[in-house]
């Protein structure tokens, strides 16, 4: 398994995380839904963002490396 493969899975885990922490705590409701939902779902997005631009950035790489 090559590095890039790698990051591009830890990426991905992270963000499924992240949304299944967000499912779990919007399931649960109560007080720390209504404190944290907003923060989760920012979390969320940063972390696609990244994930994302990461993903752009190993395509460009891989691009060059091959010809």
């Amino acid at each position: 398994m090559d590095w890039y493969n790698i990051i591009l899975f830890i990426c991905m885990s992270l963000v499924v995380l992240i949304l299944a922490w967000g499912l779990i705590t919007m399931a649960r409701g109560g007080e720390y839904n209504k404190s944290k939902s907003n923060l989760i779902m920012r979390y969320r997005i940063v972390f696609q963002a990244v994930a994302i631009l990461i993903f752009v950035c190993l395509l460009i790489y891989k691009r060059s490396i091959n010809g």
